[in-house]
């Protein structure tokens, strides 16, 4: 009940915060959108949840029999309905897993694949990153777009860095946390319990790097396609809108503000998402265009999630655990 509270409020905060900024002339920039660009936004998003799915197919590798192609989609579906419903995306992972497992994949397996599905993504950030560092050497730049490429190369580096030191010394953190968690007062068949299932993953993780070549490329390749059309979503809409705003400038102000939104721990970002998009867009584009585009931009990469993806959530997740507690009651 708490989680829902929270989630509401978020979701009025996120809606509140682009129609103050805009004001009365946000509605009216609105109704003069394109419909048919709105369509578009849609299919790009249907097609990136086909895209996911493949990456998730070829992640599992020899376990890719044990899920089905329908049920595979259904999986990234439930899960983006999770990431956008729980603090700090916390649900994610979480729903992955739990639905692999119902199909026969063990918890470090899928442990693993969302491991990989990440770093996947870190690198193509870091990819993206670098393109428009290259890119805005020939542009003339102001203190703000300055300070927003700062900031975003100095959190992906960060995140890279952490990943490469984890990698490395991962035997020294093992025994690091086994003699904290011995001060803890953990219990012994506690810690080697946990012992274990990090174990287990390490060596799941170590077979899904031992994909074959040409399988990591593809996923990779398949995880370009997909943020490249995510990210285009706000570009499209400042288009539509018949604002004028480089690509790589929407690209920039969107990573920011989803990584605002996940540092702030609400559901999907919501009200801090915008909050940072607005105060990023706004000086570049207008008050009202900025209100307009943040509303249809997270129309349609976050209440679509959350509208489209919570039915399929709950057929997937829901109804089997209550046919379990029911089953309980009865006994």
């Amino acid at each position: 009940m708490s989680r829902g509270i929270l989630l509401l409020v978020a979701l009025i905060a996120a809606l509140l915060i682009p129609l103050l900024l805009g004001g009365n002339q946000t509605w009216a920039r609105l109704q003069g959108f394109p419909l048919n660009w709105l369509l578009i936004m849609f299919g790009m998003i249907l097609a990136c949840w086909l895209v996911n799915t493949q990456r998730l197919r070829l992640l599992l590798g020899d376990q890719r029999d044990r899920v089905s192609p329908v049920k595979s989609l259904g999986v990234v579906m439930a899960a983006e309905f999770a990431y956008c419903a729980t603090p700090g995306g916390s649900g994610g992972p979480l729903t992955i897993m739990a639905l692999l497992a119902r199909n026969g994949v063990r918890p470090a397996r899928g442990s693993a694949v969302f491991a990989m599905d990440q770093l996947s993504d870190l690198l193509f950030f870091l990819c993206a990153l670098v393109g428009i560092l290259i890119y805005a050497l020939f542009q003339h730049l102001s203190e703000r777009m300055e300070w927003l490429l700062m900031v975003s190369a100095m959190s992906l580096f960060g995140g890279l860095l952490s990943c490469a030191v984890i990698a490395r010394y991962h035997r020294w953190l093992i025994r690091l946390s086994g003699r904290l968690l011995v001060r803890l007062n953990v219990k012994g068949t506690t810690r080697l319990r946990w012992a274990r299932k990090l174990l287990h993953f390490l060596a799941a993780f170590t077979d899904t790097l031992k994909l074959p070549f040409n399988t990591l490329i593809t996923v990779f390749a398949l995880t370009c396609v997909h943020w490249l059309l995510r990210y285009s979503v706000l570009y499209l809409a400042l288009r539509g809108l018949g604002a004028d705003l480089q690509w790589a400038w929407s690209f920039l102000i969107q990573m920011l503000s989803l990584t605002a939104g996940q540092f702030s721990l609400l559901p999907g970002g919501a009200g801090a998402a915008e909050l940072t998009s607005a105060a990023l867009l706004a000086p570049m584009v207008g008050k009202s265009t900025a209100a307009a585009a943040i509303l249809i931009w997270r129309t349609v990469t976050y209440y679509f999630y959350l509208v489209v993806g919570g039915p399929v959530f709950l057929l997937m997740l829901g109804r089997p655990l209550l046919k379990k507690l029911m089953r309980v009651k009865q006994v």
